[in-house]
């Protein structure tokens, strides 16, 4: 369950914390398929199994842009910040995919809080994202997003 941050102000409170970690979900083939055929992406390192097998990976691999995608799901069930009528994606300062995602490994996002700004569009927040491989030492995916909150009223 989502941790609830009642507003702005008690945002502000939280700059430095980490705020929790998502559940875990399993990255199958048939994500990864349809992420393909979405994206265009048909390399066979994401979607040829046999070949994949004998390849660098052991494996089919999940697209790097595919771990990213799954970042706002998974950064909903860290936290639910209220009293916003409005969240909007405003971009990314850092992306990096330091260790690949074979299909049928599960990965979870842990989340912090590293700023919160007020400015005349709404309050922008910069999140830190560490999407971990359960039983990998290296995260599939370190982030750090940007979002404009604009607050009811």
């Amino acid at each position: 369950m989502a941790r609830v941050i009642n507003g702005a102000a008690e945002l502000e409170q939280l700059v430095g914390q980490e705020l929790g970690a998502s559940e875990w979900i399993q990255i199958d083939q048939e994500r990864v398929n349809l992420f393909a055929d979405a994206t265009g992406d048909h390399q066979w390192i994401h979607i040829d199994e046999e070949k994949a097998a004998d390849g660098p990976f052991g494996a089919t691999i999940a697209h790097g842009f595919l771990t990213l995608s799954l970042l706002p799901m998974l950064g909903a069930q860290v936290t639910d910040v209220t009293g916003m009528k409005m969240k909007i994606n405003y971009g990314l300062n850092k992306v990096r995919f330091p260790n690949p995602v074979t299909v049928g490994s599960k990965v979870r996002d842990v989340v912090s809080l590293k700023e919160v700004a007020r400015k005349d569009s709404g309050i922008q927040v910069v999140m830190s994202h560490v999407l971990e491989i359960e039983g990998q030492d290296r995260p599939a995916a370190i982030v750090e997003a940007v979002t404009l909150m604009v607050e009811e009223g």
